[in-house]
């Protein structure tokens, strides 16, 4: 497993306490990673069990790495401006994708239009999952088959609105 240990302090966007992680040091993590990067973190050796978290893109190839009050605390309530060991690795338990089950009818529709399959598939899974949330969260069978209609209708070309978002051919516009 992938791992890093190096010393910073503590800084602020916003109101979030962060400690930075450089592109080099990111790259001993996962090497041209630019998306959130799931790890495992520990400040000071603390919270005993690492904290799961996922580090946030600077833009650059470095990332933020946001401190969440749980693991401040654990670390003696640590803060702003204060210097800390920082543990951080790879969390390889970290499975991505859709966590709310595809609807028996979306997945008839995606295996029936190779077209609209294709589109679901070049989705950034971020999408995927709010679209299967959105699917779990309506109320009515009805509702349910009308949002499965309009997403195999968008992502099979058609120029709709779905989801707040123009769509046009397969895509968000």
């Amino acid at each position: 497993m992938a791992s890093l240990r190096y010393r910073a302090r503590i800084e602020i966007n916003g109101i979030n306490p962060f400690v930075p992680v450089d592109p080099e040091q990111a790259a001993v993590l996962r090497e041209g990673w630019r998306k959130p990067m799931p790890v495992l973190v520990q400040i000071n050796g603390a919270p005993a069990e690492p904290w799961r978290i996922n580090m946030m893109p600077r833009g650059d190839g470095g990332f933020f790495l946001y401190l969440h009050g749980i693991v401040r605390d654990a670390a003696a309530g640590v803060g702003v401006g204060d210097e800390v060991e920082v543990s951080v690795a790879f969390d390889e338990a970290y499975r991505g994708g859709p966590t709310h089950p595809m609807p028996e009818a979306f997945e008839l529709g995606l295996a029936r239009d190779l077209a609209s399959a294709k589109a679901w598939e070049a989705l950034p899974p971020s999408l995927q999952k709010e679209i299967l949330r959105r699917f779990d969260s309506v109320k009515s069978d009805a509702a349910k088959a009308r949002n499965i209609q309009d997403a195999l209708a968008v992502l099979g070309g058609a120029q709709a609105r779905f989801m707040a978002r123009d769509w046009k051919g397969g895509a968000v516009v």
